[in-house]
C-alpha cells in the first residue's frame, strides 16, 4: 500500500470521530508504517516466505547463496543490517544467526559458561525477541528520517523532491530478515523441545536449528566429548519443532537438522530394533562390538544379535557405547538422509575443518538418495582459516609436484609466510570459499556463528590500549569517532540512533506546539551534521 493510501486509510478510521479533531491521520499513517509487525508471529510469517523463496533460488542457481553473522545483542544485529543497506543497498539473502554459543557465554544469569545447554532455555527466545526489537527499531528511524525527509520538501515548495521521498517510503524495505536461531539439542526431551519451539517462533524465529546430541551431554560441535542419539529419539524433535511450527500458523517454518556425527564417536543408547535393516539396527551397526559365545556373557552385559551372532558393544566406565573409529562420515551421510526423509529442510554437518572436498563428498551420497539436499555451514572461528588453507594449498602444490622446499608445512601460519605467493593462493581460497563451496558442497547458507563476539574482543582491546596509553583521548577520537564520521556509521550520532528523533515526533503528535523537544538548537548531536 502506497504512502498516499495508508493516509487515506488512516483518514477512514479517524476522521468523523467526536473529539479526535486533533488527530492526525498523517501522523497516524506514519506510526503504522513505523510499526509494520504486530506481532513475532507476523515476523515469523514474514520471513519464513523470504526463505522458502530462498531456497528455491538456490535450487534453480547455487550462486544465489545466502549469509548470516552471528549477533549477541540485538544493538549488533541492528547495526549489522544498516550497514548492509548502506553498502549494498538490500537486505536481499542477508540473514541473522542466533548462537547457542554466544548464549552460553555471555546472555546466561550464570555468567560465562561453556556450550553445554546449561543457560537458561528462556535466553534464546528472549535474545529472539531482543533481536527484532532492535531491527523494528532500525526501520522506524529510517522511516522517521524520511517523513522530516518529506515535510522539509513540502515546507520549501519542492512538490518533485516530495514525490521522490515519497517514493522511497513506498519502496521502503524493512530491516526485519530472517534469523537461524540454535534451539541446541532441545533442552531436554521432545516434550520440552516443542515447548522450547513455540517460543522461540513466538519471539519470530522462522528456522531452529537442532542437533543430534544428548540434551544432557551436549557439547560445542567443535569440542570433544560429543555423544549422539538414536535416530528416532531426533526424528521425535523434529516432529515436535513442525508440530510447533503448524500449531502457530508458521506452516514455511523451517527446520535444520544437525549432526555431530563426524566428530561424534559415541552414544547413550542402543537404538531399539523391529527387523534387520531398519533405522536402528543401521545405527546399531556402527558400534564397536566383538564376537562373544553364549558363555562368554558377563554380569550386566549388554549384547546384540545380528546375522545369527552375538555381539558385545564396547562399554565405557560411563556407561557410554563406543562407535567404530573411522565410521563418522558414513554415519553423517545417514542422519542427514533420514532427517531429510522425516521433516527436515535443511542440513547442517559440523565439520573439523573447512574443506570443500570434503564436505562435498558427504554431500553428494546424500545428494545420490535426495538430490535437493543443501547445508547451512558453519565458517567456524574455531578453524584456524589461515593455517587450514595455507596447508591445503602446500598438499596442493605437493601433488602436483611442485617446488615446497622454502616452506614447512608445520610452520605455516607464521608471519615469515605473510608475503609468500602461497600465502597470497591460500587467501584467494579463502575469498572464494563460500562462492565455490556453494558451487560444488551444496551449500544454501553460509554463516559464521561468533564472529561479533571477536570483533568485540578486537576493538575494545585497541581502544584500551591507545585510550590508557600515551595516545589518550586521541585513542578514542582517532580511531572511533572519527572513523565513524568518515564512514558514515548511523551510531555516530548515538541520540538518534537510541530513538531521540522519533521521541520527539511522537511528542508533537501528542502535544503539537507545546511539545518540549529534545532536538532543538542546543543538542549537541548538531555537530555531526557537517
Amino acid at each position: 500500500m502506497s504512502y498516499q493510501s495508508q493516509v487515506q486509510a488512516a483518514a477512514a478510521a479517524v476522521n468523523g470521530k467526536p473529539g479526535w479533531e486533533s488527530i492526525s491521520a498523517e501522523s497516524v499513517a506514519r506510526m503504522r508504517l513505523q510499526n509494520r509487525f504486530q506481532s513475532g508471529l507476523d515476523i515469523a510469517r514474514y520471513t519464513a516466505a523470504i526463505m522458502r523463496r530462498d531456497m528455491a533460488a538456490y535450487d534453480a542457481d547455487p550462486a544465489s547463496y545466502t549469509q548470516s553473522l552471528g549477533c549477541w545483542h540485538g544493538f549488533i544485529g541492528q547495526q549489522k543490517l544498516i550497514s548492509i543497506k548502506k553498502h549494498f543497498g538490500t537486505t536481499d539473502k542477508r540473514y541473522l544467526y542466533l548462537s547457542g554459543w554466544m548464549i552460553a557465554a555471555l546472555r546466561s544469569e550464570f555468567g560465562p559458561l561453556p556450550d553445554q545447554s546449561m543457560h537458561e532455555k528462556t535466553s534464546v527466545p528472549a535474545l529472539i525477541e531482543e533481536l527484532y526489537t532492535f531491527l523494528r527499531q532500525a526501520d522506524a528511524r529510517e522511516l522517521g528520517m524520511l517523513f522530516r525527509d518529506l515535510d522539509a520538501a513540502r515546507d520549501a515548495g519542492d512538490a518533485v523532491k516530495a514525490k521522490a521521498v515519497e517514493n522511497q517510503i513506498d519502496n521502503f524495505q524493512t530491516h526485519v530478515v530472517p534469523i537461524i536461531a540454535d534451539i541446541d539439542a532441545g533442552f531436554g526431551n521432545a516434550e520440552a523441545t516443542y515447548l522450547l519451539a513455540k517460543k522461540m517462533i513466538e519471539a519470530g524465529a522462522c528456522a531452529l536449528q537442532i542437533e543430534n546430541q544428548v540434551s544432557d551431554e551436549k557439547q560445542c560441535g567443535h569440542q570433544d566429548g560429543k555423544v549422539t542419539v538414536p535416530h528416532e529419539d531426533f526424528v521425535a524433535k523434529i516432529r515436535a519443532i513442525r508440530y510447533a511450527f503448524l500449531e502457530l500458523g508458521v506452516e514455511d517454518g523451517i527446520i535444520v537438522a544437525r549432526t555431530d556425527s563426524l566428530g561424534a564417536g559415541l552414544t547413550k543408547q542402543i537404538a531399539f530394533s523391529r527387523e534387520p535393516g531398519d533405522i536402528g539396527d543401521q545405527y546399531n551397526s556402527f558400534l564397536d562390538c566383538e564376537e562373544i559365545d553364549v558363555g562368554q556373557v558377563g554380569n550386566g552385559d549388554v549384547v546384540i544379535s545380528r546375522n545369527g551372532k552375538l555381539l558385545r558393544p564396547k562399554r565405557l566406565a560411563s556407561n557410554l557405547f563406543q562407535f567404530r573409529a573411522g565410521s563418522g562420515e558414513d554415519r553423517c551421510v545417514l542422519d542427514c538422509i533420514n532427517s531429510l526423509q522425516n521433516g527436515a529442510d535443511l542440513l547442517w554437518i559440523e565439520t573439523e575443518k573447512p574443506h570443500i572436498g570434503q564436505i562435498a563428498g558427504m554431500v553428494n551420497r546424500i545428494r545420490d538418495v535426495i538430490p535437493n539436499a543443501k547445508l547451512v555451514y558453519n565458517n567456524s572461528p574455531s578453524f584456524n582459516w589461515t593455517l587450514n588453507f595455507r596447508q591445503q594449498v602446500y598438499d596442493a602444490m605437493v601433488a602436483a609436484g611442485k617446488d615446497v622446499s622454502t616452506y614447512d608445512r608445520g610452520r605455516l601460519m607464521s608471519v615469515d609466510y605473510d608475503g609468500s605467493d602461497l600465502a597470497a593462493e591460500a587467501d584467494e581460497r579463502i575469498r572464494t570459499f563460500q562462492r565455490d563451496a556453494a558451487a560444488q558442497a551444496g551449500i544454501f547458507h553460509h554463516l559464521i556463528t561468533l564472529p561479533t563476539y571477536h570483533t568485540a574482543a578486537l576493538s575494545t582491546d585497541n581502544l584500551a590500549k591507545e585510550y590508557f596509553g600515551d595516545a589518550g583521548m586521541l585513542g578514542y577520537v582517532k580511531n572511533v569517532q572519527r572513523a565513524e564520521i568518515r564512514q558514515g556509521i548511523a551510531c555516530v550520532k548515538h541520540q538518534n540512533m537510541s530513538g531521540s528523533d522519533i521521541g520527539d515526533d511522537h511528542k508533537e503528535y501528542f502535544a503539537g506546539e507545546a511539545a518540549l523537544k529534545a532536538g532543538g538548537t542546543h543538542n549537541t548531536m548538531n555537530q555531526f551534521a557537517a
